[in-house]
């Protein structure tokens, strides 16, 4: 089923805990919240849910609305972040206690239940109490309670938050082809932004209580639309390097702290020369060179990890530059390096932190000039 919020808020006390939220998500979608604590994702799903109620706006599920609506009556299933298993039950009758609650016919139910524990393979265990199960089956239990009631849609509040990290991507995946199997609309909320990008259709990334941007996995990694989704988005995050804008235009004239004087293929009409910008670079799309003498930045660190090498740079400001190099590539603290940039992967933000768009007849001239060349850093 598609679910549409219309202008949904939400307001606890004094506090406006969800701002003009207008989100429109299509059947068979998985969609995934993200964003820090505290920003309102939990919350947007447990008033899908019905288990909260919405101070102002529409919640519409297949064009109805369902405000007012019990949440048995929505047609959605969820699943906690903690199992909620009853310990004193076995496996087929947590799956099957909404079922009971919901008087369903015997034989229906118990049809439901197998079929329901065959797909999550946990028909060998049906007669397991939770002390007996590892944390993966509890947690497909949970599911499979979910899926019994055989929900329009289904709905993830963190459920893998208490899993070990091997035992997350064994469960990522399983989710995934349960999706695949299913094609039922899927709302996942998380703080780990690599289940999102690799569970999603969709990404609904929060801030504050306001959506920041929605998109793809891809769209939101290549084109962030502000520096919050592009700084939370990533790991090692993005870098960020101030700037200030030089000549305003089509293209802008850009004096950025290390890089020095560059021309970048973002149209900054709108802006006065002088405004502050932010210059964001992912560290897969900076490389380095030795720099000659007492030129370029100086190496302070560096990650070995197995597959490749974290490189941190000192360029005078709070946080390092951090560079992502091959195994191989040899960099040690103390070497002082210049930087290589692929102007076709960098960033430019305004004060506000709204990402300035890229000027579609100036990229090729500019990068032409400009792509992967050397751009020699300041002496520091």
């Amino acid at each position: 089923m598609k679910l549409k919020l219309d202008n949904v808020n939400k307001q606890l006390g004094g506090a406006r805990i969800l701002r003009d939220i207008n989100l429109e998500i299509a059947a068979g979608e998985f969609v995934v919240f993200v964003g820090p604590s505290g920003c309102g994702k939990s919350t947007l799903l447990r008033l899908i849910a019905g288990l909260d109620s919405i101070c102002a706006g529409d919640l519409l599920i297949d064009g109805r609305r369902v405000n007012d609506l019990e949440p048995r009556e929505r047609g959605v299933g969820m699943v906690f972040q903690s199992y909620a298993l009853y310990p004193h039950m076995s496996v087929y009758d947590n799956i099957s206690f909404g079922l009971k609650l919901a008087k369903t016919e015997k034989s229906s139910l118990r049809e439901r239940v197998l079929k329901t524990a065959q797909i999550l393979q946990l028909d060998k265990l049906l007669q397991r109490k939770p002390k007996e199960l590892s944390g993966g089956q509890r947690q497909r239990v949970a599911m499979g309670r979910a899926m019994a009631r055989e929900p329009d849609i289904l709905l993830f509040d963190e459920p893998l938050s208490n899993l070990d990290a091997s035992l997350r991507v064994q469960m990522r995946n399983e989710i995934a082809r349960l999706h695949d199997r299913l094609r039922s609309t899927m709302i996942y909320v998380t703080h780990d932004q690599v289940e999102a990008m690799t569970l999603a259709d969709k990404i609904v990334v929060l801030n504050g209580g306001h959506i920041e941007q929605v998109g793809s996995p891809r769209e939101l990694y290549e084109r962030p639309a502000s520096r919050f989704v592009a700084g939370f988005l990533g790991s090692p995050r993005m870098n960020f390097l101030p700037a200030r804008l030089q000549a305003p235009g089509e293209t802008s004239l850009v004096d950025a702290t290390v890089l020095g004087m560059t021309t970048l293929p973002f149209d900054s009409s709108n802006l006065a020369a002088d405004a502050s910008l932010s210059l964001g670079v992912r560290p897969e799309h900076l490389s380095l060179k030795a720099a000659p003498g007492a030129a370029g930045v100086v190496v302070t660190g560096v990650e070995y990890l197995g597959s490749e090498t974290y490189v941190h740079l000192d360029t005078g400001q709070d946080e390092p530059l951090i560079c992502r190099c091959e195994v191989n590539a040899g960099w040690q603290t103390g070497d002082r390096v210049e930087l290589q940039l692929d102007t076709d992967k960098i960033h430019l933000f305004d004060a506000d932190g709204t990402a300035l768009k890229r000027h579609p007849h100036a990229i090729e001239s500019v990068a032409d000039d400009l792509s992967l060349r050397s751009i020699r850093a300041r002496a520091l």
